[in-house]
């Protein structure tokens, strides 16, 4: 049997409520009002005489109170404390907030430790050292850095590389994304892998030789240590030396870049105008250092070979990709596709280029044309005869697919078409096949034909070396008569090919491509024996580097 009551108010006439009445009134259910009563939160004010709870006036806003910060998350004890005027509301948020803070740290560390784990699709074995490396605080993920630098540069006097590898710290932000913790487990690793140690120590050992001789007054610093391609730029001097550095290094990226885009070979003459500004722009940057070129030659193409030779180092780029990633830096600029372009073109060009004119002698533009037509349509015939299922054959080209090789000559075609035109094209790595590669190169041919006799190309020079037009064609002859080679040879057919114009074109690349280097990064390796009695496309196929046996 329940308490006599009036409208909730206990029938006594003192005004009190009853345990369930509050509850009415509040929407609290009794049990938990019970609860926090017996937690001294919410001391009734008098009992019935059969012992029930009865609570003032005041109990109501009290019990909203306590809800409101129960809901928050706030402890009992500290609860206690601000009803009974202990400590203020205020005093009592700002210390639950704080440890509020700490527990959501913990929880978005522990999220993006499970989304990396997701990702990374790691092994039950590795949880817990990706936990434990995870948690490591700043000061112990800045120790993993110091020790390997201090390990990697041990007894190498290079003290601005050390203090630019140390200044770099694996900072994590207080929120991290799953990227970032992936990052911080892969960088943990990479710390530990001597090929880091080793390349860290070689670059180390570089700065130590380059540094600027005695009595400089100014001090060899890298430029950027987020920015592995300026290690490439060794500079001197003032901030203003030491930001043209750094203008240099993006310089040497743009246009290495540009020109792998525009389907410059590193070794052929068009490399060469690239060259020459790349070193110009350089050669100041190299004052202070010990015996510093002054002018363009093969002193100072040999320097800046062994520089980016040097500053070629992945798993340094890879060290530096992962610190920015961790602390949320734009990663830098990829420098691998232009540095490998520039130290080809310097292997290729030793020295500034003294052109031979010779090899624009001999270029019968009428005769160019005839040729062109002849192989075009021999080569037709062969790219006719590929099947769908032949696209992923492989050929003797550079390790290209046919379906690779069939786009590279189609390229052939609409950059010389380009060039005729007065606008080089710079999609070269875009696909310019498309579904139908007979129909692609049939249109890229015509488009090249059209071009060669509407714009007066034949006739006209090009560059600045004034190449005979009629010559650059002649190279798109030779270009798609050796392909064709690769074409014939990769889908079983004869090898023989364009018998008409096959030893004019042998002999026009002999002139035009006799004194290229056969280096690492150039277009031809080196010239192969080819079978007694054989014919031209052969002969013409070894000497551009292929195996005709």
């Amino acid at each position: 049997m329940g308490d006599p009551t009036v409208d909730g108010m206990y029938e006594d006439g003192t005004g009190l409520l009853t345990i369930g009445a509050l509850a009415r009134l509040t929407g609290v259910p009794v049990k938990t009002i019970r609860n926090w009563s017996d937690q001294g939160l919410l001391p009734p004010a008098a009992r019935t005489p059969a012992g029930y709870r009865l609570y003032g006036p005041g109990a109501p806003a009290r019990l909203e109170i306590v809800r409101s910060l129960r809901d928050l998350g706030i402890g009992l004890a500290a609860i206690r404390s601000v009803v009974d005027r202990e400590r203020t509301v205020a005093e009592t948020a700002t210390q639950w907030a704080d440890a509020l803070d700490a527990q959501i740290r913990t929880l978005q560390l522990q999220r993006a430790v499970l989304r990396s784990v997701a990702a990374r699709g790691s092994a039950a074995e590795e949880l817990p050292h990706m936990t434990e490396l995870a948690r490591l605080s700043a000061q112990e993920r800045r120790r993993i850095i110091t020790d390997l630098v201090e390990d990697a540069l041990d007894g190498v006097h290079a003290p601005a590389y050390r203090s630019g590898l140390l200044a770099a710290t694996p900072d994590l932000p207080d929120d991290p994304t799953p990227e970032q913790i992936g990052a911080w487990i892969e960088l943990a690793a990479l710390v530990r892998a001597p090929e880091l140690r080793a390349a860290l120590r070689r670059l180390a050992e570089y700065s130590a030789r380059t540094a600027p001789v005695a009595g400089e007054e100014s001090a060899l610093r890298e430029t950027d240590p987020a920015a592995p391609e300026q290690a490439a730029v060794r500079v001197t001097g003032p901030a203003g030396r030491e930001q043209a550095a750094a203008g240099v290094a993006e310089l040497m990226r743009v246009r290495g870049e540009e020109a792998v885009a525009a389907g410059i070979a590193p070794d052929s003459p068009a490399a060469e105008p690239v060259l020459a500004e790349l070193i110009a722009a350089w050669i100041p940057t190299q004052t202070g250092t010990p015996d510093p070129p002054s002018e363009d030659g093969p002193a100072a193409r040999a320097r800046l070979l062994e520089q980016l030779e040097c500053a070629a180092e992945p798993a340094v780029e890879r060290y530096w990709q992962l610190l920015c990633t961790v602390t949320g830096r734009p990663a830098p600029p990829r420098w691998d596709l232009a540095g490998t372009w520039t130290a080809a073109a310097l292997r290729a060009h030793p020295r500034p280029f003294e052109l031979d004119r010779s090899a624009f002698d001999a270029t019968d533009p009428d005769r160019v044309l005839y040729a062109y037509e002849q192989v075009t349509g021999d080569v037709m015939g062969l790219v006719a005869a590929v099947r769908p299922e032949d696209l992923a054959l492989p050929t003797p080209c550079a390790g290209w697919t046919v379906r690779q090789l069939l786009d590279h000559m189609v390229w052939e075609n609409l950059m010389a078409a380009s060039i005729a035109e007065g606008a080089p094209r710079t999609d070269h790595t875009a696909d310019h096949l498309g579904d139908d590669h007979l129909a692609a190169f049939a249109a890229s041919a015509r488009a090249a034909r059209a071009a060669f006799t509407g714009s007066g190309m034949l006739h006209r020079t090009y560059g600045p070396y004034e190449a005979p037009g009629a010559m650059i064609v002649q190279q798109v002859v030779v270009e798609l008569l050796a392909h064709g080679w690769d074409l014939a040879r990769a889908t079983g057919a004869p090898t023989a090919r364009a018998p008409e114009v096959a030893e004019e074109t042998l002999a026009a690349a002999r002139r035009i491509y006799g004194a290229a280097p056969r280096t690492a990064g150039s277009s031809f390796a080196p010239e192969r024996p080819a079978p007694a009695g054989a014919g031209a496309a052969d002969r013409l196929a070894a000497f551009l580097g292929r195996d005709p046996a």
